[in-house]
């Protein structure tokens, strides 16, 4: 990616990559923002357990799950025989991953509390090589790769990289490794496929139609599946996330309570009630009666979210 400033005349000049010197400074950066950058909390930098030291334990309040982050400056590592250490580390220790979480956040976590299956392993660095991008190109293979570049003016670039659209299941790999087939087991990475699997022809086509809308409504929305719902995202947060019911579909407009401006009054107020979605709001439909308001609702998180 070239980045590029505009000078007071009109004329641009190249952005210099200014390269990180030390892991330990893109370890601070990511620590220090974690929340916007991942959308995790941070449980502890530094996190040592059977002689493995872990760089960030952190913690994802929407999945649940604990998260491994690895920074790497070595391009020649292997970040698959890693990863697969770390997940199932965190598999076969789960109680000390649980005692870390409330001695440092203060918290009552229980085991029930978790779900184990949304474990993942994150590894960042300035670059990767195409062996490990190809060697983690799974679709139901929970190692994600962060890219993240410092240039001149203290701008930074973090890009995560996407599976491709022909990445194959790990399980079919996994053979006869006992590592591997405890994690592709145990651990799931969930589809679109996956959540609409069961649900009637005419479901699915009101799903499509909803995200279809929502796709259309800017050119840089992401398109998340994780165990109960489907979340739509910019720059990394949640906009919109549609949970696929058998008769209808539940959509949770990610904004706080008395924030929205919902004039029909579509939206109902779950701030003090159970729901899988992110956000305070949630809709729920049976048809597209509604669809062109719905979207004129989440044109207004988009603009906020900018």
């Amino acid at each position: 990616m070239l980045l590029f400033k505009t000078n007071t005349d009109g004329s641009i000049c190249k952005v210099k990559e200014k390269p990180f010197k030390l892991e330990r400074e893109i370890q601070r950066l990511f620590e220090q923002n974690l929340p916007t950058i991942m959308n995790l909390e941070l449980v502890r930098s530094e996190f040592t357990i059977k002689d493995r030291r872990i760089d960030t334990l952190a913690f994802d309040p929407q999945s649940k799950s604990f998260v491994i982050i690895e920074y790497k400056r070595d391009r020649n590592t292997s970040v698959f025989d890693q990863g697969i250490t770390y997940l199932n580390l965190m598999l076969q220790h789960k109680a000390d991953f649980i005692v870390e979480y409330n001695e440092c956040k203060k918290k009552q976590l229980k085991r029930t509390d978790i779900d184990w299956s949304q474990t993942r392993v994150a590894f960042v660095s300035p670059n990767f090589t195409e062996n490990q991008i190809m060697a983690t190109d799974f679709r139901d293979f929970s190692i994600e790769l962060w890219e993240v570049k410092q240039y001149e003016n203290g701008v930074i670039a973090i890009t995560p990289i996407q599976k491709s659209k022909t990445a194959e299941s790990i399980k079919q790999f996994a053979g006869e490794n006992i590592a591997l087939k405890t994690v592709a087991e145990e651990i799931k990475t969930y589809t679109e496929e996956d959540l609409l699997q069961g649900k009637s022809e005419d479901i699915i086509v009101l799903y499509e139609q909803y995200k279809t809308a929502i796709l259309n409504l800017s050119d840089d929305i992401e398109v998340s599946a994780k165990k109960l719902y489907i979340a739509f995202k910019k720059e990394g947060k949640n906009i919109v996330d549609i949970e696929i019911r058998r008769n209808g579909l539940k959509i949770y407009l990610n904004a706080k309570k008395g924030t929205l401006d919902d004039p029909k009054k579509l939206a109902r107020d779950v701030s003090e009630v159970g729901h899988w979605g992110n956000g305070d709001y949630v809709i729920t439909l049976s048809d597209d009666s509604n669809l062109e308001y719905i979207m004129s609702l989440i044109k207004l998180l988009l603009k906020s979210a900018s």
